[in-house]
Protein backbone atom coordinates (compact mmCIF):
# COMPACT_ATOMS: atom_id res chain seq x y z
CA UNK A 1 0.00 0.00 0.00
CA UNK A 2 1.66 3.26 -1.33
CA UNK A 3 2.71 5.76 1.66
CA UNK A 4 -0.07 8.74 2.40
CA UNK A 5 1.19 11.85 1.19
CA UNK A 6 -1.26 14.94 1.05
CA UNK A 7 1.37 17.76 -0.18
CA UNK A 8 4.33 18.00 -2.29
CA UNK A 9 6.40 20.83 -4.05
CA UNK A 10 7.10 19.99 -7.85
CA UNK A 11 8.75 22.53 -10.61
CA UNK A 12 7.04 22.39 -14.27
CA UNK A 13 8.39 23.52 -17.33
CA UNK A 14 6.19 23.87 -20.64
CA UNK A 15 7.68 22.85 -23.88
CA UNK A 16 9.25 25.82 -26.39
CA UNK A 17 8.05 26.54 -28.98
CA UNK A 18 10.52 25.54 -32.33
CA UNK A 19 12.36 28.13 -34.32
CA UNK A 20 11.34 28.96 -37.48
CA UNK A 21 13.37 27.83 -40.71
CA UNK A 22 15.66 30.09 -43.17
CA UNK A 23 16.34 28.30 -46.39
CA UNK A 24 15.56 28.95 -50.28
CA UNK A 25 14.13 26.70 -53.04
CA UNK A 26 16.77 25.75 -54.98
CA UNK A 27 16.23 23.20 -57.86
CA UNK A 28 17.81 22.92 -61.32
CA UNK A 29 16.10 25.03 -64.50
CA UNK A 30 13.73 26.77 -61.50
CA UNK A 31 14.65 30.37 -61.62
CA UNK A 32 13.72 32.83 -58.11
CA UNK A 33 12.64 29.36 -56.16
CA UNK A 34 11.94 31.84 -53.48
CA UNK A 35 11.84 30.80 -49.62
CA UNK A 36 11.08 27.64 -48.23
CA UNK A 37 11.86 27.59 -44.76
CA UNK A 38 8.82 25.71 -42.74
CA UNK A 39 7.59 26.88 -39.13
CA UNK A 40 8.62 25.33 -36.07
CA UNK A 41 6.62 22.70 -34.26
CA UNK A 42 4.52 24.11 -30.89
CA UNK A 43 5.99 23.32 -27.62
CA UNK A 44 4.36 20.74 -25.46
CA UNK A 45 1.91 21.55 -22.77
CA UNK A 46 1.65 20.64 -18.88
CA UNK A 47 -1.32 19.04 -18.26
CA UNK A 48 -3.43 17.81 -15.05
CA UNK A 49 -5.37 15.25 -15.34
CA UNK A 50 -7.64 13.36 -12.09
CA UNK A 51 -6.91 9.66 -12.12
CA UNK A 52 -9.41 7.59 -9.84
CA UNK A 53 -7.47 5.13 -8.91
CA UNK A 54 -5.26 7.12 -6.81
CA UNK A 55 -5.67 8.35 -3.56
CA UNK A 56 -2.54 9.81 -2.48
CA UNK A 57 0.24 12.58 -4.22
CA UNK A 58 3.13 9.45 -3.61
CA UNK A 59 4.04 9.98 -6.84
CA UNK A 60 5.28 13.28 -5.97
CA UNK A 61 6.43 12.91 -2.42
CA UNK A 62 9.73 13.80 -3.53
CA UNK A 63 9.54 16.67 -5.61
CA UNK A 64 11.24 16.53 -9.24
CA UNK A 65 10.95 18.35 -12.69
CA UNK A 66 8.36 17.46 -14.61
CA UNK A 67 8.79 19.23 -18.51
CA UNK A 68 7.36 18.76 -22.19
CA UNK A 69 9.05 18.32 -24.86
CA UNK A 70 10.18 21.41 -26.73
CA UNK A 71 9.23 22.03 -30.27
CA UNK A 72 11.76 20.99 -33.12
CA UNK A 73 12.80 23.36 -35.62
CA UNK A 74 11.67 24.39 -38.72
CA UNK A 75 12.49 22.32 -41.91
CA UNK A 76 13.70 22.86 -45.69
CA UNK A 77 10.90 22.93 -48.35
CA UNK A 78 7.97 24.24 -45.81
CA UNK A 79 8.22 21.41 -43.45
CA UNK A 80 7.13 22.29 -39.93
CA UNK A 81 8.78 20.92 -37.39
CA UNK A 82 7.38 18.06 -34.97
CA UNK A 83 5.74 19.28 -32.10
CA UNK A 84 7.19 18.67 -28.69
CA UNK A 85 4.86 16.12 -26.79
CA UNK A 86 2.86 17.15 -23.40
CA UNK A 87 3.37 15.99 -20.02
CA UNK A 88 0.09 14.64 -17.89
CA UNK A 89 0.69 14.91 -14.32
CA UNK A 90 -1.80 12.46 -12.80
CA UNK A 91 -3.45 13.14 -9.45
CA UNK A 92 -6.13 12.25 -7.25
CA UNK A 93 -9.66 13.72 -7.49
CA UNK A 94 -9.70 16.49 -4.60
CA UNK A 95 -5.88 17.77 -5.43
CA UNK A 96 -5.44 21.78 -5.34
CA UNK A 97 -2.64 23.03 -7.06
CA UNK A 98 -1.24 26.39 -6.33
CA UNK A 99 1.52 28.77 -7.68
CA UNK A 100 4.49 28.25 -4.65
CA UNK A 101 4.91 31.60 -3.57
CA UNK A 102 2.07 33.18 -3.17
CA UNK A 103 0.20 30.28 -2.80
CA UNK A 104 -2.62 31.70 -4.95
CA UNK A 105 -5.09 27.85 -6.18
CA UNK A 106 -4.32 27.61 -10.13
CA UNK A 107 -6.87 24.69 -10.37
CA UNK A 108 -8.85 22.46 -8.25
CA UNK A 109 -9.09 18.89 -9.88
CA UNK A 110 -12.57 18.38 -8.50
CA UNK A 111 -15.90 18.46 -10.09
CA UNK A 112 -15.90 19.13 -13.42
CA UNK A 113 -12.23 19.82 -13.33
CA UNK A 114 -11.02 16.52 -14.41
CA UNK A 115 -8.11 17.71 -17.05
CA UNK A 116 -6.88 21.06 -16.82
CA UNK A 117 -3.60 22.47 -19.15
CA UNK A 118 -1.24 24.55 -16.28
CA UNK A 119 0.99 26.02 -19.37
CA UNK A 120 0.93 25.79 -22.46
CA UNK A 121 3.74 24.85 -24.52
CA UNK A 122 5.16 28.20 -26.85
CA UNK A 123 3.81 28.52 -30.39
CA UNK A 124 6.36 27.50 -33.25
CA UNK A 125 7.95 30.63 -35.00
CA UNK A 126 7.26 31.30 -38.46
CA UNK A 127 9.79 30.06 -41.38
CA UNK A 128 10.64 32.59 -43.31
CA UNK A 129 8.39 31.46 -46.13
CA UNK A 130 5.92 33.38 -44.10
CA UNK A 131 8.05 37.34 -44.65
CA UNK A 132 8.44 37.51 -48.76
CA UNK A 133 7.02 40.72 -50.03
CA UNK A 134 7.28 42.30 -53.61
CA UNK A 135 10.14 44.59 -51.65
CA UNK A 136 11.81 41.65 -50.08
CA UNK A 137 11.77 38.46 -51.87
CA UNK A 138 14.46 36.98 -50.18
CA UNK A 139 13.50 37.27 -46.51
CA UNK A 140 16.85 35.88 -44.18
CA UNK A 141 15.15 35.72 -41.31
CA UNK A 142 12.42 33.63 -39.45
CA UNK A 143 10.94 34.50 -36.39
CA UNK A 144 12.21 32.64 -33.18
CA UNK A 145 9.87 29.72 -30.96
CA UNK A 146 8.06 31.34 -27.94
CA UNK A 147 9.79 30.67 -24.99
CA UNK A 148 8.72 28.20 -22.30
CA UNK A 149 6.80 28.62 -18.89
CA UNK A 150 8.06 27.35 -15.47
CA UNK A 151 6.39 27.41 -12.08
CA UNK A 152 7.10 26.07 -9.00
CA UNK A 153 3.76 24.08 -7.75
CA UNK A 154 2.03 23.07 -4.31
CA UNK A 155 -0.25 20.12 -4.35
CA UNK A 156 -2.56 19.83 -1.99
CA UNK A 157 -4.87 16.95 -1.49
CA UNK A 158 -8.15 17.67 0.12
CA UNK A 159 -10.41 14.51 0.39
CA UNK A 160 -13.80 14.97 -1.10
CA UNK A 161 -16.14 14.21 1.97
CA UNK A 162 -19.80 15.35 2.36
CA UNK A 163 -19.15 14.95 6.28
CA UNK A 164 -15.83 15.36 8.54
CA UNK A 165 -15.85 13.65 11.98
CA UNK A 166 -13.75 16.28 14.80
CA UNK A 167 -12.84 15.36 17.79
CA UNK A 168 -10.43 14.69 20.35
CA UNK A 169 -7.89 11.73 19.82
CA UNK A 170 -9.80 8.37 21.74
CA UNK A 171 -13.23 9.71 21.48
CA UNK A 172 -14.76 6.82 19.30
CA UNK A 173 -14.62 8.71 15.79
CA UNK A 174 -12.85 5.38 13.86
CA UNK A 175 -15.33 3.01 15.66
CA UNK A 176 -18.61 5.12 14.38
CA UNK A 177 -16.86 5.18 11.14
CA UNK A 178 -16.61 1.58 10.56
CA UNK A 179 -19.94 1.10 12.08
CA UNK A 180 -21.46 3.68 10.00
CA UNK A 181 -19.95 2.45 6.52
CA UNK A 182 -17.95 0.42 4.67
CA UNK A 183 -14.41 1.41 5.66
CA UNK A 184 -12.23 -0.64 8.13
CA UNK A 185 -10.41 2.02 9.72
CA UNK A 186 -7.90 0.57 13.11
CA UNK A 187 -9.68 0.55 16.16
CA UNK A 188 -7.39 0.44 19.60
CA UNK A 189 -7.77 2.27 22.48
CA UNK A 190 -4.69 4.43 22.63
CA UNK A 191 -4.39 8.08 20.86
CA UNK A 192 -3.18 8.44 17.18
CA UNK A 193 -4.48 5.50 16.24
CA UNK A 194 -5.59 6.82 12.54
CA UNK A 195 -2.54 8.03 11.34
CA UNK A 196 -4.01 9.14 8.06
CA UNK A 197 -7.54 10.50 6.79
CA UNK A 198 -10.03 7.34 6.43
CA UNK A 199 -12.74 7.97 3.74
CA UNK A 200 -16.27 5.24 4.73
CA UNK A 201 -19.65 5.36 2.17
CA UNK A 202 -22.95 5.66 4.80
CA UNK A 203 -25.74 4.18 2.76
CA UNK A 204 -29.32 4.27 4.17
CA UNK A 205 -32.46 1.93 3.11
CA UNK A 206 -34.70 4.82 2.47
CA UNK A 207 -32.57 8.19 2.37
CA UNK A 208 -29.65 9.58 0.29
CA UNK A 209 -26.49 8.75 1.50
CA UNK A 210 -23.00 10.24 1.90
CA UNK A 211 -19.33 10.12 2.34
CA UNK A 212 -17.87 10.90 5.64
CA UNK A 213 -14.56 11.78 6.07
CA UNK A 214 -12.27 10.45 9.77
CA UNK A 215 -9.90 13.13 10.45
CA UNK A 216 -6.45 12.28 13.23
CA UNK A 217 -7.78 13.50 16.56
CA UNK A 218 -6.67 17.12 17.51
CA UNK A 219 -5.74 18.36 20.62
CA UNK A 220 -5.34 22.42 21.68
CA UNK A 221 -2.68 24.14 19.47
CA UNK A 222 -3.59 21.69 16.39
CA UNK A 223 -3.66 25.04 13.74
CA UNK A 224 -0.65 26.27 15.16
CA UNK A 225 0.69 22.16 14.45
CA UNK A 226 0.40 20.55 17.72
CA UNK A 227 -0.40 16.30 17.64
CA UNK A 228 -0.57 15.46 13.83
CA UNK A 229 -4.28 15.95 13.00
CA UNK A 230 -2.91 19.79 12.45
CA UNK A 231 -1.52 17.94 9.26
CA UNK A 232 -4.82 16.88 7.83
CA UNK A 233 -7.33 19.88 9.21
CA UNK A 234 -6.97 21.25 5.13
CA UNK A 235 -9.55 17.87 4.70
CA UNK A 236 -11.97 19.37 6.73
CA UNK A 237 -12.26 22.24 4.60
CA UNK A 238 -14.54 20.41 1.60
CA UNK A 239 -17.41 18.90 3.78
CA UNK A 240 -20.46 20.47 4.08
CA UNK A 241 -21.23 19.44 7.32
CA UNK A 242 -18.93 18.62 10.87
CA UNK A 243 -19.90 16.11 13.20
CA UNK A 244 -17.97 16.95 16.30
CA UNK A 245 -18.02 13.01 18.48
CA UNK A 246 -17.06 14.13 22.29
CA UNK A 247 -16.67 11.53 25.13
CA UNK A 248 -19.51 12.19 27.11
CA UNK A 249 -18.26 9.97 30.00
CA UNK A 250 -15.53 11.85 30.68
CA UNK A 251 -13.05 8.99 30.42
CA UNK A 252 -10.08 10.82 30.34
CA UNK A 253 -11.19 12.78 32.62
CA UNK A 254 -11.97 15.53 30.76
CA UNK A 255 -15.03 18.14 30.65
CA UNK A 256 -16.81 17.02 27.59
CA UNK A 257 -18.16 20.44 26.95
CA UNK A 258 -14.77 22.08 27.12
CA UNK A 259 -13.19 19.71 24.86
CA UNK A 260 -15.99 21.05 22.39
CA UNK A 261 -15.50 24.50 22.80
CA UNK A 262 -11.09 23.77 22.24
CA UNK A 263 -11.48 21.23 18.99
CA UNK A 264 -14.11 24.64 17.93
CA UNK A 265 -11.98 27.16 18.67
CA UNK A 266 -8.94 25.30 16.81
CA UNK A 267 -10.97 24.94 13.41
CA UNK A 268 -11.87 28.66 13.52
CA UNK A 269 -7.83 29.29 14.10
CA UNK A 270 -7.34 27.05 10.95
CA UNK A 271 -9.89 28.15 8.83
CA UNK A 272 -12.83 31.08 9.63
CA UNK A 273 -15.09 29.20 7.63
CA UNK A 274 -14.62 25.91 9.87
CA UNK A 275 -15.79 27.62 12.48
CA UNK A 276 -19.41 28.41 10.84
CA UNK A 277 -19.79 24.92 8.50
CA UNK A 278 -23.12 23.34 9.96
CA UNK A 279 -22.37 21.08 12.79
CA UNK A 280 -23.47 18.59 14.79
CA UNK A 281 -22.59 16.75 18.01
CA UNK A 282 -22.46 13.27 18.70
CA UNK A 283 -22.13 12.43 22.72
CA UNK A 284 -20.39 9.23 22.48
CA UNK A 285 -19.59 6.59 25.45
CA UNK A 286 -22.40 6.43 26.98
CA UNK A 287 -22.44 3.05 27.48
CA UNK A 288 -19.68 3.41 29.76
CA UNK A 289 -22.24 5.69 32.08
CA UNK A 290 -25.15 4.52 33.90
CA UNK A 291 -28.77 5.45 32.29
CA UNK A 292 -29.28 8.45 34.98
CA UNK A 293 -25.84 9.59 34.54
CA UNK A 294 -25.94 9.89 30.67
CA UNK A 295 -28.67 11.34 30.82
CA UNK A 296 -27.71 14.04 32.85
CA UNK A 297 -24.29 14.88 31.05
CA UNK A 298 -26.49 14.86 27.51
CA UNK A 299 -29.22 17.57 29.14
CA UNK A 300 -25.57 19.57 30.12
CA UNK A 301 -24.76 19.19 26.68
CA UNK A 302 -27.96 19.93 25.10
CA UNK A 303 -28.55 23.54 27.11
CA UNK A 304 -25.05 24.58 26.33
CA UNK A 305 -25.76 24.07 22.67
CA UNK A 306 -28.89 23.48 21.23
CA UNK A 307 -29.90 27.12 22.01
CA UNK A 308 -26.98 27.89 19.89
CA UNK A 309 -28.42 25.41 16.84
CA UNK A 310 -26.16 23.01 17.43
CA UNK A 311 -28.23 19.73 17.51
CA UNK A 312 -26.98 17.07 20.48
CA UNK A 313 -27.02 13.37 19.78
CA UNK A 314 -26.67 10.90 22.65
CA UNK A 315 -25.35 7.44 21.38
CA UNK A 316 -22.69 4.46 22.26
CA UNK A 317 -20.66 4.07 18.92
CA UNK A 318 -20.05 0.21 20.74
CA UNK A 319 -23.41 -1.04 20.65
CA UNK A 320 -24.73 0.93 17.80
CA UNK A 321 -27.50 3.01 20.02
CA UNK A 322 -28.45 6.76 18.90
CA UNK A 323 -26.43 6.01 15.65
CA UNK A 324 -29.86 5.66 12.98
CA UNK A 325 -31.13 8.71 14.40
CA UNK A 326 -27.87 10.63 13.69
CA UNK A 327 -27.46 9.47 10.34
CA UNK A 328 -30.69 10.17 8.73
CA UNK A 329 -30.73 13.44 10.43
CA UNK A 330 -27.40 14.07 8.58
CA UNK A 331 -28.79 13.34 5.03
CA UNK A 332 -31.45 15.46 5.69
CA UNK A 333 -29.21 18.21 6.12
CA UNK A 334 -27.21 17.33 3.33
CA UNK A 335 -30.04 17.71 0.73
CA UNK A 336 -30.80 21.15 2.27
CA UNK A 337 -27.99 22.41 2.24
CA UNK A 338 -27.39 21.10 -1.89
CA UNK A 339 -25.31 18.82 -3.69
CA UNK A 340 -22.76 21.74 -4.91
CA UNK A 341 -19.00 20.40 -3.75
CA UNK A 342 -16.79 22.95 -2.05
CA UNK A 343 -14.67 23.40 -5.33
CA UNK A 344 -11.65 26.43 -4.79
CA UNK A 345 -11.81 28.94 -7.27
CA UNK A 346 -8.72 29.72 -9.77
CA UNK A 347 -6.86 32.94 -8.06
CA UNK A 348 -3.93 32.69 -10.28
CA UNK A 349 -3.76 32.38 -14.08
CA UNK A 350 -0.25 31.25 -15.29
CA UNK A 351 -1.15 32.83 -18.87
CA UNK A 352 -1.66 36.04 -17.48
CA UNK A 353 0.91 36.01 -14.30
CA UNK A 354 3.73 34.72 -16.50
CA UNK A 355 2.98 37.07 -19.42
CA UNK A 356 5.28 40.04 -18.28
CA UNK A 357 7.82 38.10 -16.96
CA UNK A 358 8.18 36.28 -19.73
CA UNK A 359 8.31 39.84 -21.93
CA UNK A 360 11.42 40.43 -19.77
CA UNK A 361 15.25 41.15 -20.22
CA UNK A 362 18.62 41.77 -19.35
CA UNK A 363 20.95 44.17 -20.28
CA UNK A 364 24.98 43.34 -19.04
CA UNK A 365 28.55 43.75 -19.32
CA UNK A 366 30.82 40.71 -20.32
CA UNK A 367 34.40 41.74 -18.67
CA UNK A 368 35.86 38.45 -20.38
CA UNK A 369 34.47 39.29 -23.50
CA UNK A 370 34.69 43.09 -23.35
CA UNK A 371 31.05 43.14 -25.02
CA UNK A 372 27.49 44.06 -23.57
CA UNK A 373 25.11 41.60 -23.61
CA UNK A 374 21.19 42.40 -24.32
CA UNK A 375 19.01 39.36 -23.91
CA UNK A 376 15.59 38.24 -23.04
CA UNK A 377 12.57 36.78 -24.64
CA UNK A 378 10.79 40.30 -25.96
CA UNK A 379 15.20 41.04 -27.47
CA UNK A 380 14.71 37.44 -29.07
CA UNK A 381 10.84 37.56 -30.44
CA UNK A 382 12.24 41.93 -32.00
CA UNK A 383 15.33 39.99 -33.78
CA UNK A 384 13.29 37.27 -35.17
CA UNK A 385 10.62 39.59 -36.85
CA UNK A 386 13.41 42.46 -38.20
CA UNK A 387 14.94 42.61 -40.78
CA UNK A 388 18.16 43.51 -39.89
CA UNK A 389 19.56 43.84 -43.53
CA UNK A 390 17.34 46.79 -44.47
CA UNK A 391 18.13 50.10 -43.49
CA UNK A 392 14.62 50.85 -41.93
CA UNK A 393 14.28 47.52 -40.60
CA UNK A 394 17.65 48.71 -38.54
CA UNK A 395 16.63 51.73 -37.35
CA UNK A 396 12.86 50.77 -36.33
CA UNK A 397 15.00 48.01 -34.33
CA UNK A 398 17.08 50.64 -32.82
CA UNK A 399 14.08 52.68 -31.68
CA UNK A 400 12.72 49.27 -30.67
CA UNK A 401 15.95 49.71 -27.94
CA UNK A 402 15.50 53.17 -27.64
CA UNK A 403 11.98 53.08 -26.37
CA UNK A 404 11.85 50.71 -24.05
CA UNK A 405 15.38 51.71 -22.44
CA UNK A 406 17.66 49.30 -23.57
CA UNK A 407 19.64 52.32 -24.69
CA UNK A 408 19.84 54.31 -21.80
CA UNK A 409 21.04 51.25 -19.99
CA UNK A 410 23.55 50.50 -21.92
CA UNK A 411 24.90 54.25 -21.09
CA UNK A 412 24.34 53.63 -17.16
CA UNK A 413 27.33 50.94 -17.71
CA UNK A 414 29.38 53.07 -19.52
CA UNK A 415 28.71 51.88 -22.87
CA UNK A 416 30.95 53.94 -25.74
CA UNK A 417 30.65 54.68 -29.70
CA UNK A 418 32.12 51.85 -31.02
CA UNK A 419 31.73 49.16 -28.21
CA UNK A 420 30.32 45.85 -29.11
CA UNK A 421 26.81 44.69 -28.48
CA UNK A 422 25.70 41.03 -28.61
CA UNK A 423 22.83 40.15 -29.35
CA UNK A 424 21.87 36.16 -29.61
CA UNK A 425 24.93 35.59 -32.02
CA UNK A 426 24.65 39.06 -33.30
CA UNK A 427 27.11 41.49 -32.93
CA UNK A 428 26.83 45.52 -33.67
CA UNK A 429 29.07 48.44 -33.25
CA UNK A 430 27.16 50.79 -30.48
CA UNK A 431 26.04 54.14 -32.17
CA UNK A 432 23.19 56.04 -30.85
CA UNK A 433 21.56 57.98 -33.56
CA UNK A 434 20.36 61.53 -31.87
CA UNK A 435 17.71 61.97 -35.20
CA UNK A 436 16.11 58.62 -34.23
CA UNK A 437 12.49 58.83 -35.71
CA UNK A 438 9.29 57.23 -33.55
CA UNK A 439 8.27 54.07 -35.59
CA UNK A 440 5.01 55.97 -35.72
CA UNK A 441 6.67 58.11 -38.51
CA UNK A 442 8.39 55.66 -40.47
CA UNK A 443 6.90 53.42 -42.93
CA UNK A 444 6.17 50.04 -42.74
CA UNK A 445 7.06 48.10 -46.06
CA UNK A 446 10.83 47.18 -43.54
CA UNK A 447 9.01 44.34 -42.59
CA UNK A 448 6.13 41.69 -43.73
CA UNK A 449 3.00 42.87 -44.46
CA UNK A 450 1.21 40.47 -42.60
CA UNK A 451 2.84 40.81 -38.77
CA UNK A 452 0.13 42.24 -36.57
CA UNK A 453 1.39 44.90 -33.70
CA UNK A 454 -0.05 42.56 -31.52
CA UNK A 455 2.73 39.54 -31.78
CA UNK A 456 5.14 42.35 -30.11
CA UNK A 457 3.14 42.33 -27.17
CA UNK A 458 2.45 38.70 -25.88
Amino acid sequence: MPQFVDQARIYVRSGKGGDGHVSFRREKFVANGGPNGGDGGKGGDVIFQVDNGLNTLSDYHYGGKYKAVDGAEGGQNRCTGKSGDDIVLRVPEGTVIKEAVSGKVIADMSGDNHRVTILKGGRGGNGNMHYATSTMQAPKYAQPGQPAKELELILELKVIADVGLAGFPNVGKSTFLSKVSNAKPKVANYHFTTLTPMLGVVDLDDAKGFVVADIPGLIEGASEGAGLGHEFLRHIDRTRMIIHVVDAASTEGRDPIEDIYAINKELANYNSDLGSKKQIIAANKLDMLTEEEANEVVEKIRAEFEPKGVKVFPLSTLTGKGLKELLYYVSTNLEELGEKPVVYDQEYDPEVELKTVNEAFTVEYDSKEHEYVVEGPKIEKMLGYTNLDSEKGFAFFQNFLAENGILDRLEELGIQEGDTVRMYGLAFDYYRNADTKSPDDMDDDFYPEDIDDSDFEE
